[in-house]
């Protein structure tokens, strides 16, 4: 049977780069390893993709190929083609598999050593409009774990080199095929993949090599943070395993609403009553702002919904320090009870003619039109 192309095997060009290559060559292996792929035709693609990788990732074998074709590999072999039995696959599989897969051969072997990063955790805060606002500094209580101080975070007591994998923290198997044998690497069962047993478990950890540990932690809120904002703290988190470091803790914050202001992002809106005259005389009013109260000038003729934008009052940006604006919205409150006084004068503009807008000339022709 005529062999493919290594080039087309791969799906790579004649002048793809090692790197290409090699990526092509771990998108295949993931994709047809006979321990992940149960296609009857995975073993014998996964096999053309080994050899196609063994010649075109070597540059002398690739040099060869390129020169010559298939038939610089038979003449060597006695026309059974590129001998790759000794190639070394190790560091594709072990990057791949993360050290659970291998090829016959020399592939490498895994240590247990390996340090594992202890897992993170999210807490919620809650803060006030103001303490997001100027930014606070709050005590926060949480619990991690930690090592255990009796075991130094390994489980157990009599430390000693598991006897079935050896240290190794894995264990091999071979499996053969019509296609050749294929290594498959697992966790030992005996160790948990850590290399060591133990003369006797933890008492104190119950041979889980970590304690519960309830703390307290004072934290510097920066001003500008808004709900669904996060703070990490690195290294707050539970303890790692072999050694590995801490995790980390994620503050994730909630702000009350203000009894006041909305906010919008890096601006905040507040809406300020008018009284009829005031919105028809024009008035100065007094506002309340983050920053202090400011006089703000009403003009004459002022409508419900009207907006004014005082530059830079609004709340300062988290990552630039810049800040944003206070708007003002205006809102002419309609009495809901006159006095017999105050009914009197409302009777008497009521027989002036104060259409002077041209939305009540707009809907007066209307009517009359279509009346």
């Amino acid at each position: 049977m005529n062999k493919r192309d290594y080039y087309e095997v791969l799906g790579v060009s004649k002048d793809a780069s090692e790197k290409e290559i090699k990526s092509a060559f771990r998108k295949l292996a993931k994709q047809y390893h006979p321990d992940v792929n149960k296609a009857p035709d995975a073993a014998e693609k996964f096999k053309e993709a080994q050899e196609a990788y063994a010649v075109l990732s070597d540059e002398s074998k690739r040099r060869q190929y390129d020169q010559y074709g298939h038939a610089a590999f038979d003449s060597m072999n006695g026309g059974a083609g590129f001998d790759f039995s000794d190639f070394d696959f190790g560091d594709i599989f072990s990057d791949l598999f993360g050290g659970g897969f291998g090829f016959g051969g020399s592939g490498r072997r895994t240590t247990a050593s390996r340090k594992y990063k202890g897992a993170d955790k999210v807490m919620r805060v809650n803060l006030t409009f103001e303490e997001a606002v100027f930014g606070t500094k709050k005590t926060i209580n949480v619990n991690v774990a930690e090592a255990c101080s009796n075991c130094h975070g390994k489980g157990g007591l009599g430390e000693k080199t598991c006897s079935r994998c050896h240290g190794t923290g894995t264990i091999t198997a071979e499996q053969r095929t019509m296609f050749g044998a294929f290594m498959t690497r697992t966790t030992c069962p005996s160790c948990n993949g850590t290399g060591s047993t133990f003369e006797s478990s933890c008492s104190k950890c119950h041979g889980s090599g970590k304690t519960s540990k309830n703390t307290d932690i004072e934290v510097k809120i920066p001003a500008g943070v808004d709900t669904g904002n996060q703070l990490r703290l690195a290294g707050k988190g539970d303890a790692g395993s072999n050694g590995g470091p801490n995790g980390d803790l994620y503050l994730e914050f909630y702000v009350k609403d203000h009894e006041l202001y909305v906010r919008d992002n890096n601006d905040i809106y507040l809406e300020i009553p008018l009284t009829i005259p005031e919105a028809v005389l024009g008035c100065k009013k007094e506002i309340p702002t983050l920053y202090g109260n400011v006089k703000l000038s009403i003009p004459a003729g002022s409508s419900t919904g009207d907006k004014h934008r005082l530059k830079g009052k609004g709340i300062e940006d988290l990552h630039t320090g810049s800040k944003g604006n206070m708007y003002v919205v205006l809102n002419v409150a309609i009495p809901e009870k006159l006095s017999r006084d105050q009914k009197k004068l409302f009777e008497a503009l009521s027989e002036t003619d104060l259409e002077c807008n041209n939305e009540f000339k707009k809907i007066r022709d209307y009517v009359r039109k279509n009346s």
